[in-house]
C-alpha cells in the first residue's frame, strides 16, 4: 500500500523535476498475445467495492493537467504551446462553473452523494482546491518564467508598465483617454451604492482611495468593472516598439491611469480580480411547457450564479481579498492569487494579430476519400456506390455541406432531416438547409437547445430556420438529443432512395478541423432505414422501435455494449483469443466499468483510449491485470468514439456519438452505428492500433491514478499517431 498521505481516493498527480517539467519514464505497450489463457473469475471479489474506482472530477482535473504539460512540450511550436496554457485555464474555468458548482449545490442544498468511488463531495472539494492551487501556481510560472522569455526571444512581447518608453507611455495615456474613459464607470462603495452585482468571469479592479470627493465623502474602496467591448490585449504600434510584435495588457493601462478616474483624491492601491459563478442552467423538465422561452430566461441569470471562486492579483492586500470574500460568501480554499492577468483567456487574441506562421504548427488541406475524387459528378452517385468513411480533420468535412448542399438543390430531393447540437446559426450547413427549405424540400431539424454554452446561438438558429419555413423541433425535453445524423429521401427511378449521414462530432466546420471524428456516407438501405426510424421517435410519438444496425441510447445501447463485452469475457473463458479496444472521451458509467472488470477477470485483453475522465483503475491484480488505458493528447483534441470487438475472429467496429457515461447511456439521446463494409472496420481497426504504439503523445494510467507519458526506447523512431494520420490522408503545404 502507498504511504502517500492524501485521501484514499484522490489522484496523486504527474511528478515534476525542478525545472516544473514532468519526468517521462518509458513505459512500453504489453505486446504479449492476447487472449490465449483460460481464466475463471473470482467470484468472492467485490466488484463495487469504492476502492476500484477514481473520483471522476479529479480525473477531470487530470485530464485538464496532462493539457497544460502540453505547453512545456518543446516539440509543440510556441504559439501553440501558448494556447495549450490557455485551453487550460478556460478548460478550469469551465470545472468551476459547472462541476465545482454542482458539488457545492448539494452541500447548500443537503442533497449530498457519491458515485462509485464513494468520495463525498466536502472531501472532494477539499481535494480539487488542494490541485487546482497547485496547478494554477504552476500555469504562472509556466506562462512568466517560460513562455514569455521563450516569446520574447522570438521578438513577441508583452510590455509591463515600467518597461513603457516615453512614447509608448503617451500613446498609452491618448489611448486611455479616447477608448477607455468615455465608456468605464467607476463604483465607489458607500450606503447609496452598495457592492455591484458582477458579471460572470469579468475583469474587475478593487480601489483603495484615500481623500474626500466633491461631496464631501471620505475616501475607501471602489469597483473599476472592465468595459467588456473593450480588448484585454492592445497591439502597439509598429513605430513604437523595438521591432516585431508587442502589446500591452487594458490592466496595465487602467492600473497606470486609475487617478484619473478619481479626480483630486489618492488611489492607495489598485488590483485586479475576477469572479467565477455557477455557470449551469437549471430547467425543469417537469415545470417547463415551452423550452425555448425557458432557456432565454436562464441564459440571463448564467451571467450572475451563485460565487464559486475568486482570482485576485497576488499582491492584493490580505484585508481586500478578506473583504472581495466576504462579499461573495467565499472562503479562503475558494481564493487563487495569480502572478499575472486573471483572465488568461483572453490573450488568445495574439495570435490573431500576429503573422507570424514560423510559431505555428504547419498548414495541411485535409484530403478527400478515392471514391470522392473519382465521382465527377453527384455525391450521390459515389455514396449509392460504396460507403464512404470519413475521418475529421485529416480529411475534409467539405463533402458533409457538398452533400447537404447538393440536396438543397437536387430537384429529386423529396425531404431532408437533421440533428444539430453546436453548428453556429451562420454555418454552411444552416446555410443549405435554409435554402432547401426556401426551395419548398421537406425540411426537419432536431435542434438541441441545451447544448451548454452554445444555448444562444442554438436559439438564434432555430429561429432563422423556422423563419425559411424548416420544422424545426427540440427533441425530449427530458433527454438531450445528442446524435449526428443527416436523413435525405430522393426519388431517384420512380422510387424513393435513402441517403444517410452518421458521426461521432458535430455538424459545426471549425471543429472539424480541429477535433478527431468519424463521419460515414452511406446508402445502406437498413442502416438509413434505422436513420430514418430515429428521426421518426424524435419528432412523433410512439413505442420503441426495432432496429436493423443501430445501437440507441437510452434504449438498446447500454444493454448491447454490455453484451458485446459479456461476448467476449464468453470467448476468453472458452480458452479463444478475446480483445476489446475502447475509444471515447469519458469512461464513468459503473455498470460497463464491472463488465469489464469481470472481462478482465476472464482473461479478455482491453485496451481503453480514454481522452479525460477515466473512474476505471487498471492493473489491479485478480480484477483488471489485461486493461490498459491511454490518453491521448495533442495537436488535435480526440474526439472519436469507436468500439472494437475480436467476436471470435469476426471483428465487430462500432462509431458513436457516445462516451461510456451515465448520461450519454440513460439521459441522451445518442446513436453507435457499426461499419459494415469490412475495408472500412479494417481501417478503423488500424487507427486504432496505431494509437496504442504512440511513444510521443500517448499517456498511460497507472493504478495508482497517475499518468505516465510514453517515449521512444533508445534506437526507436518516433511514432505520433495524430502525425501517422496527417501523413496518411491530408496534404501537407509547404
Amino acid at each position: 500500500m502507498s504511504s502517500d498521505p492524501r485521501p484514499p481516493h484522490s489522484l496523486p498527480e504527474v511528478q515534476y523535476d525542478e525545472a516544473g517539467t514532468v519526468t517521462r519514464p518509458i513505459l512500453r505497450i504489453n505486446q504479449s498475445k492476447t487472449g490465449v489463457r483460460r481464466r475463471k473469475p473470482s467470484s468472492d471479489i467485490d466488484l463495487d467495492a469504492p476502492e476500484l474506482y477514481f473520483n471522476r472530477e479529479l480525473s477531470h482535473l487530470q485530464f485538464n493537467i496532462r493539457v497544460l504539460e502540453q505547453a512545456l512540450d518543446e516539440s509543440h511550436p510556441l504559439f501553440n504551446r501558448l494556447v495549450f496554457l490557455l485551453i487550460f485555464s478556460s478548460n478550469l474555468d469551465e470545472f468551476f462553473e459547472i462541476r465545482v458548482a454542482g458539488l457545492k449545490r448539494q452541500l447548500a442544498f443537503g442533497r449530498e452523494t457519491s458515485d462509485a468511488d464513494g468520495m463525498r463531495p466536502a472531501e472532494v472539494l477539499k481535494e480539487i482546491s488542494r490541485i487546482c492551487h497547485e496547478q494554477v501556481d504552476r500555469q504562472y510560472h509556466i506562462l512568466n518564467d517560460i513562455l514569455i522569455p521563450a516569446l520574447e526571444e522570438h521578438n513577441v512581447r508583452f510590455v509591463r508598465r515600467n518597461q513603457w518608453s516615453h512614447a509608448q507611455k503617451a500613446w498609452v495615456a491618448k489611448y486611455f483617454q479616447d477608448e477607455i474613459m468615455p465608456v468605464i464607470s467607476p463604483i465607489g462603495l458607500d450606503p447609496s451604492h452598495p457592492f455591484p452585482r458582477l458579471v460572470n468571469k469579468s475583469l474587475n479592479f478593487i480601489v483603495s482611495l484615500e481623500g474626500k470627493d466633491a461631496f464631501g465623502r471620505e475616501g475607501g474602496l471602489a469597483i473599476l468593472p472592465a468595459p467588456r467591448s473593450l480588448p484585454r490585449l492592445i497591439r502597439m504600434p509598429g513605430d513604437l516598439t523595438q521591432g516585431g510584435d508587442e502589446f500591452v495588457f487594458l490592466s496595465s493601462m487602467i492600473h497606470a491611469h486609475a487617478e484619473l478616474l478619481f479626480p483630486g483624491m489618492k488611489v492607495k492601491g489598485c488590483y485586479q480580480f475576477r469572479l467565477t459563478r455557477n455557470a449551469d442552467l437549471l430547467v425543469d423538465p417537469e415545470e417547463v411547457s415551452d423550452l425555448a422561452s425557458a432557456l432565454r430566461g436562464e441564459l440571463l441569470s448564467r451571467r450572475y450564479g451563485d460565487a464559486v471562486r475568486l482570482e485576485v492579483a497576488d499582491n492584493c492586500p490580505d484585508e481586500l481579498s478578506h473583504f472581495l470574500l466576504h462579499q461573495f460568501g467565499l472562503s479562503e480554499d475558494e481564493l487563487y492569487r495569480v502572478n499575472g492577468p486573471v483572465n488568461l483567456n483572453r490573450l488568445m487574441t495574439v495570435m490573431g494579430q500576429t503573422e507570424r506562421p514560423d510559431l505555428e504548427f504547419p498548414p495541411f488541406t485535409p484530403g478527400l476519400p478515392k471514391p470522392l475524387k473519382r465521382e465527377e459528378g453527384s455525391i450521390f452517385n459515389a455514396i449509392r456506390q460504396q460507403d464512404i468513411l470519413l475521418h475529421h480533420p485529416f480529411e475534409s468535412f467539405a463533402p458533409v455541406e457538398d452533400m447537404l448542399r447538393e440536396a438543397a438543390r437536387d430537384p429529386n430531393v423529396v425531404a431532408i432531416k437533421q440533428t444539430l447540437y453546436r453548428t453556429g446559426a451562420d454555418s454552411e450547413i444552416v446555410n443549405a438547409l435554409v435554402e432547401a427549405a426556401r426551395n419548398n424540400k421537406e425540411v426537419t431539424v432536431v435542434i438541441e437547445l441545451r447544448a451548454r454554452f452554445d444555448e444562444a446561438d442554438n436559439l438564434a438558429l432555430a429561429s432563422r430556420l423556422q423563419e425559411a419555413g424548416a420544422i424545426v423541433i427540440y427533441g425530449v425535453v427530458a433527454y438531450k438529443t445528442h446524435a449526428k445524423m443527416m436523413h435525405i429521401l430522393r426519388r431517384e427511378h420512380g422510387k424513393l432512395k435513402h441517403y444517410a449521414h452518421v458521426g461521432t462530432g458535430n455538424y459545426h466546420a471549425k471543429t472539424a478541423k480541429l477535433y478527431t471524428d468519424y463521419g460515414l456516407l452511406t446508402a445502406h438501405p437498413e442502416l438509413c432505414e434505422d436513420v430514418h426510424k430515429v428521426f421518426q421517435q424524435l419528432c412523433g410519438m410512439g413505442q420503441v422501435l426495432q432496429m436493423n444496425h443501430l445501437l440507441h441510447a437510452p434504449f438498446t445501447l447500454h444493454k448491447q455494449l454490455v453484451a458485446m463485452i459479456e461476448r467476449e469475457a464468453e470467448h476468453a473463458a472458452a480458452g479463444h483469443k478475446a480483445r476489446i479496444i475502447i475509444k471515447c472521451n469519458s469512461m464513468t458509467e459503473p455498470k460497463l466499468i464491472r463488465a469489464l472488470y469481470k472481462a478482465s477477470q476472464a482473461g479478455v485483453e482491453i485496451d481503453m483510449i480514454i481522452r479525460g475522465m477515466c473512474c476505471l483503475k487498471p492493473g489491479l491484480p485478480g480484477i483488471s491485470e489485461t486493461i490498459r488505458v491511454h490518453s491521448i493528447i495533442g495537436r488535435f483534441l480526440e474526439h472519436t468514439r469507436v468500439f472494437y470487438f475480436h467476436h471470435n475472429g469476426r471483428d465487430e467496429v462500432y462509431c458513436a456519438s457516445a462516451d461510456f457515461m451515465e448520461r450519454n447511456m440513460f439521459r441522451r439521446v445518442e446513436t453507435c452505428f457499426p461499419l459494415l463494409e469490412p475495408r472500412l472496420a479494417n481501417r478503423v481497426r488500424k487507427d486504432l492500433e496505431t494509437y496504442l504504439v504512440d511513444n510521443c503523445q500517448r499517456w498511460c494510467l497507472q493504478s495508482d491514478g497517475s499518468y505516465r507519458l510514453q517515449t521512444p526506447a533508445e534506437g526507436e523512431a518516433e511514432i505520433s499517431v495524430q502525425e501517422t494520420l496527417l501523413d496518411a490522408y491530408a496534404i501537407k503545404v509547404g
